[in-house]
């Protein structure tokens, strides 16, 4: 997804005397403010404040924060994996725009993808409506609405300044194409008020990211709903992306694949008789140019399933196969 350049949403320029903005400028900063306040107004009531609690030495108990955004009328709630993940299992407290505070549970909890799904005590919220991060374009308006350090309700619009970013999250894993923003578990909207992320600050001091809500997202989502985890598949490798040699470039048609640096003992990889330098070019008939093919490849369907691998090997082409166990944590 993207990286926005972002501006407060709330004031505007200062003049102090200076020369106002002619009738062409005070148009468009109204067009702009218009869409901003109608995104804010738009998700206010479907954006969360949470309060989370945890135990910490001496028995005493710590209130974390952060943000959640609704996504079913029925209490269904999506947030940042790290927003909850030091909690005592008790959930914790929800408050709202109406000012009304519910309680809270986790239903489900994916740190590879920092995401988590709630459900508080209530079949009448207002849900968000999601959109499509895929479809977002350089230049284009976002909002961010949360809950930063508990200012509730802090809005924060910019446009979409680059594509294609990344964030690494626990077990090594990397989403794809995360937002750059502001606030943590709160949700980044279109021009439209169709969420397209949701908030993260897993980054680095003062640099907060958006996982994006796209068709992976989603499932991941889904099965965080139903079986209050996502199932991925594993291999048990270490590697990097290598550049093929040119004759084998020219008849795959493709630049590169991946080196095996490590392979674990006692792992998929290893029964399949993976070695270190194999340089591995297809994965289930599917092309492999980098580590994150072999991510995007390991889902729950593949756990257990004999998938074939084509390898590079001495200068050899070799298909072995191998049967994906299931990731742990």
């Amino acid at each position: 997804m993207a990286q926005p350049t972002f501006i407060n949403a709330l004031g505007g320029p200062e003049h102090n005397g200076a020369e106002q903005p002619n009738a062409a400028e005070a148009e468009a900063l109204d067009a702009y403010s218009r869409a901003v306040i109608g995104v804010a107004e738009r998700l206010a009531p479907s954006v969360a404040n949470l309060r989370v609690s945890h135990r910490v030495r001496g028995g005493r108990r710590l209130d974390g924060g952060g943000s959640a955004v609704v996504i079913t009328p029925d209490g269904f709630m999506l947030t940042s994996a790290h927003v909850v993940a030091r909690s005592d299992g008790r959930g914790g407290r929800a408050s709202f725009i109406d000012g009304r505070e519910l309680g809270f549970e986790i239903v489900g909890s994916d740190p590879h993808s920092d995401l988590a799904v709630l459900r508080a005590d209530a079949q009448d919220l207002v849900p968000a409506e999601l959109g499509d991060a895929e479809r977002l374009r350089v230049g284009q308006l976002v909002v961010a609405i949360g809950n930063p350090n508990g200012f509730a309700g802090s809005v924060t619009a910019g446009v979409v300044s680059a594509l294609g970013r990344s964030l690494p999250t626990q077990g090594g894993r990397v989403v794809d194409n995360v937002i750059q923003t502001g606030n943590s578990g709160g949700a980044l909207a279109d021009g439209s008020g169709h969420v397209v992320g949701v908030n993260t600050a897993v980054a680095g001091v003062g640099l907060g990211l958006a996982v994006p809500v796209n068709s992976a997202t989603r499932k991941i989502v889904g099965a965080l709903m139903t079986e209050g985890r996502f199932r991925r598949a594993y291999l048990g490798i270490a590697g990097g992306t290598r550049p093929l040699p040119p004759r084998l470039a020219r008849s795959l048609d493709r630049e590169a694949g991946v080196e095996v640096v490590q392979v674990l003992e006692g792992t998929p990889a290893a029964a399949a008789g993976l070695l270190p330098e194999d340089l591995i070019v297809e994965l289930d008939g599917t092309p492999v140019d980098g580590v994150l093919d072999i991510q995007r490849l390991m889902v729950g369907e593949r756990i257990g399933e004999r998938v074939p691998m084509r390898i590079l090997r001495g200068g050899r082409e070799l298909e072995l196969e191998l049967v994906p166990a299931e990731l742990d944590g």
